[in-house]
């Protein structure tokens, strides 16, 4: 009996061995997931993956997937990853057709290079190698299953097709409660919702004047003067949001002071709060584009934590880290000279969305997001700029980032299709730290025609315009340009977002009836 039954390597077709190695691929990261729950979201095989190509990834394909997916990017690089995890371990499977031990060779081999590559993340601790090795071996133990199978001397080795099947389906199934398991629980364990709910806003000593009318025109499809939260855009590098609680949360200031300073949110939270009325922008917005918005912050100003540390004379930088391990070097003068640049735990009224930086970010008026809007923020080091570079630098970006004169058309929408007649053309212009003074209009190769300004609420705000066109019939191409409080006209040479922001002016082709 023993000689006549036991277990066999089954010789399997290329599809099948391709499907059985998926499945175990995906048991490594389900049950991986499932671990990182109890040890940190960040430690799951799927996520530090991920953040590894987020990283790595050259400067050029970043700046093209923001260009093709905006806001989608991280939508995009999940799928992305998804699909060559699948390649992956469908030529594994060829490999294993065979011979199985290379096959477990090889899940092993990249079990080990996630789990190295665990142990080198910001935040990682020892234990962060734990994930990646426990879902490594479970999915080599579902390998096993489906290659090693009940065989009888008197039959072809190997199950039959349909329990073959039955066999991929428990592992595949498996694999999905697992990582959904994981997702659960760790949302229990670190229930963001609920720390968000029970946020009380700070009281504000002074608020700010509200929006008057005539600053947020009432007219349709142009761009609100204040950008509901829901809709602000996300630029960052985080493939998972952070799940860090108010408790959790503490802030280190240090460097090139005269004393290190150390807050947990509720010694935060007892200092004098203030408000400011902000449009930040991305510094990867194209031409046109929609990565500006204005909001409320409330917070603190950062100027008083740093000067209560005592910045060093020669100190220029600021190096902001978030929980996450990305860094933005913000010019010290930018800080210190500017009485809205904040730590901000509110937006628009209530705590920060998860995706917006909760439970504390920074807000720098003036500069692109790269050097001034750390979500997430937990360390601040005081250093200089010939010592020291953040992220984005690193990769090329320029380290000091003002920006740049813009405007955009919002309406009518690209390629309308209008009456003749009088037509509404409506935008917003910004040009943060100066103000914006002026916005003309363009049609065709005709000459700028002035338009009319939304009232103006500071220098660090965004600016609504109209203009009425008596349109006439044939296709048109609208231009727009704006002129900012120093005198100077937005120029029309078109570059690209790399280094330091897009320049050019914004056009739109319609059609009159």
């Amino acid at each position: 009996m023993i000689r006549r039954i036991g277990f066999t390597h089954r010789p399997m077709s290329r599809t099948a061995a391709a499907a059985a190695t998926t499945a175990a691929a995906a048991v490594v990261l389900g049950v991986g997931h499932l671990v990182a729950a109890f040890i940190d979201p960040a430690s799951s095989p799927f996520f530090v993956l991920g953040a590894t190509v987020v990283d790595r990834t050259p400067k050029w394909l970043k700046d093209s997937a923001i260009r093709w997916f905006g806001t989608n990017d991280k939508l995009a690089l999940a799928i992305t990853m998804g699909v060559v995890m699948v390649a992956a371990a469908a030529l594994i499977g060829q490999v294993t057709r065979r011979k199985l031990a290379l096959g477990a060779c090889g899940l092993g081999g990249l079990g080990l290079v996630v789990a190295v590559l665990a142990l080198s993340r910001p935040t990682a601790t020892p234990l962060f190698a734990i994930p990646a090795v426990v879902g490594t071996c479970a999915g080599i133990a579902a390998l096993c299953a489906l290659f090693l199978v009940p065989a009888d001397a008197g039959r072809q080795a190997g199950p039959t097709r349909r329990g073959f099947l039955l066999a991929l389906g428990v592992v595949v199934a498996g694999a999905a409660a697992a990582g959904t398991a994981g997702r659960i629980i760790g949302q229990r364990l670190r229930d963001i919702g609920a720390d968000r709910a029970a946020f009380v806003l700070p009281r504000v000593a002074d608020p700010i004047p509200p929006v008057a009318p005539e600053m947020d025109l009432a007219v349709p499809g142009l761009t609100r003067f204040i950008t509901p939260a829901a809709d602000f855009y996300r630029i960052d590098t985080a493939l998972q949001l952070p799940s860090l609680t108010r408790d959790r949360w503490r802030l280190r200031i240090h460097g090139m002071v005269d004393r290190e300073i150390r807050l947990d949110f509720d010694e935060l939270s007892a200092r004098p709060a203030v408000e400011s009325l902000i449009t930040l922008t991305c510094v990867s917005n194209e031409v046109g584009g929609g990565l500006a918005g204005t909001a409320t912050w409330t917070g603190y100003r950062l100027a008083d934590l740093l000067r209560e540390a005592g910045p060093a004379r020669d100190a220029d930088m600021l190096l902001s880290r978030s929980i996450d391990g990305f860094t933005a070097s913000t010019p010290l003068a930018a800080i210190l000279d500017n009485p809205d640049a904040l730590l901000a735990v509110a937006m628009n009224g209530a705590a920060l969305p998860v995706a917006n930086g909760y439970p504390a970010r920074m807000i720098v008026p003036g500069l692109y997001g790269y050097v001034s809007a750390t979500k997430w923020v937990v360390d601040l080091e005081l250093t200089r700029f010939d010592r020291a570079a953040a992220y984005w630098t690193e990769r090329g970006w320029a380290d000091r980032a003002p920006i740049k004169t813009a405007s955009r058309i919002d309406v009518p929408a690209a390629f309308a299709n209008l009456p003749a007649g009088p037509v509404t053309v409506a935008g917003v212009a910004w040009a943060q730290g100066r103000g914006i003074t002026a916005v003309e209009v363009q049609v065709d190769d005709g000459p700028w025609q002035q338009a009319t300004l939304g009232a103006a609420y500071s220098i660090d705000t965004w600016r609504q315009w109209t203009w009425v066109w008596n349109a006439s019939p044939g296709t048109h191409a609208l231009r727009v340009r704006a002129v900012d409080a120093t005198g100077t006209v937005q120029t029309d040479v078109r570059t690209t977002p790399f280094p330091d922001g897009a320049t050019g002016r914004h056009s739109r082709v319609v059609t009159v009836r």
